[in-house]
């Protein structure tokens, strides 16, 4: 272990397009620092992740961090970027920075303003998250390629479309107790199985309410080298990380084992010297529910073409033995891309800090992560634990 969180912020994700990319950088950049009880002078360095990729006008947005404090002025800023993974890509640069005794405090923001875009728009700058020169005219954009990740699950391992209504099902219900979540409203699994007008299919077995959320929202961590934990009265401790990088196109793999999600994951537990029974919960990339059952298989909990069962049998639940996605995950609470990464691993520290209000696992211990670029092509996991 090399590195702790000692604060953290979180905005509301939504639909906030009063507000600047600026703005929200600057209300997180403070807020952290003040939960940590630090100075901006205090700071070695900063990382930014914003996806941005056309969302933001202002597309060099690194030094939009030093508005929160002319303190900032100078410190070593970077954006970092790796698609939907770009929160967790910063933190892990913090990290390395940290481990490289470049820096003993850093400060990661992650930002994203998408609802000011035009829909199509939208669509096609998700869709630059894939390989553009063979999956680049897929109808309906980054939804089309799960859909037909789906509807290929659906061929080798039968119709499971009752299973991704109760994936939906169970986040909404999660995302009631989340503050922060964009959708707080329990749909329950009738309206999440069944075509309607509210929820239509969008693409292939995919209906409105299989797919993640148009978000904007900013989350920030202050990660402390672990030689001064001892300063600050909260510690999450990173117990492992890993990340890795899959091919880019789905040609050149079988896209329905996510092996890079399971690389990660193997990598992260060996790491920590634990298994996926010692984790007392877990924060998935639910971009859509089709991603959280391949998920399922990918981190271990259940064999290949057997994630139904996870949710099924209620393994997966608050009160089941692995709860997923108690925040609600990125299908009720949002997906604002640079800092979807950022603010999982903040729900993580409150949550083993039992700070987490209504959405607290009682006994939590030891938090696990998976934060996915692409279609599990830039896969990031973290395994955190309380130190104090």
């Amino acid at each position: 272990m090399t590195a702790a969180i000692v604060g953290w912020a979180h905005t509301p994700f939504g639909k906030l397009d009063a507000i600047s990319v600026e703005s929200l950088i600057v209300r997180v950049t403070r807020e952290a620092l003040d939960h940590a009880g630090l100075k901006p002078s205090d700071v070695d360095e900063i990382v930014l992740g914003h996806f941005g990729s056309g969302f933001s006008p202002q597309d060099f947005t690194a030094s939009l961090v030093l508005q929160a404090s002319d303190d900032l002025r100078f410190k070593p800023a970077t954006r970092v970027e790796n698609a939907c993974a770009t929160g967790s890509a910063a933190v892990h640069q913090a990290i390395k920075t940290i481990k490289a005794k470049a820096a003993r405090i850093v400060l990661v923001v992650g930002v994203e303003q998408m609802t000011a875009t035009p829909g199509p728009e939208i669509g096609k700058t998700l869709l630059r998250a894939s390989y553009l020169a063979e999956e680049g005219n897929t109808p309906n954009g980054f939804a089309g390629v799960f859909g037909n990740i789906a509807a290929a699950y659906f061929e080798r391992h039968g119709d499971q479309s009752d299973a991704l209504a109760m994936i939906s099902a169970k986040n909404h219900f999660n995302g009631v107790s989340n503050p922060y979540a964009q959708i707080r409203k329990d749909f329950g699994f009738d309206f999440c199985r069944n075509e309607s007008e509210k929820n239509p299919f969008v693409a292939g077995p995919l209906k409105r309410t299989d797919c993640s959320l148009v978000s904007d929202g900013a989350a920030a961590l202050v990660i402390v080298d672990q030689e001064i934990v001892d300063q600050f009265p909260r510690a999450i401790g990173f117990r492992a990380t890993a990340h890795v990088n899959d091919f880019l196109p789905l040609s050149k793999r079988d896209i329905l084992r996510f092996e890079g999600c399971a690389t990660a994951w193997r990598q992260a537990l060996g790491k920590g010297g634990v298994t996926l029974d010692d984790l007392s919960f877990v924060e998935t990339h639910d971009c859509f529910t089709i991603a959280e059952l391949l998920e399922y298989e990918a981190m271990g909990l259940t064999s290949e073409g057997q994630g139904a069962r996870a949710i099924k049998e209620g393994w997966t639940r608050k009160d089941g033995k692995l709860p997923v996605n108690a925040s609600g995950g990125l299908k009720a609470k949002g997906h604002p891309i640079g800092a979807t990464g950022v603010s999982m691993h903040a729900l993580t520290a409150m949550q083993l800090m039992g700070e987490a209000g209504d959405m607290q696992i009682e006994g939590a211990k030891l938090g696990g992560i998976f934060n996915m670029g692409g279609a599990a092509v830039a896969n990031y996991v973290s395994i955190l634990e309380r130190l104090r």
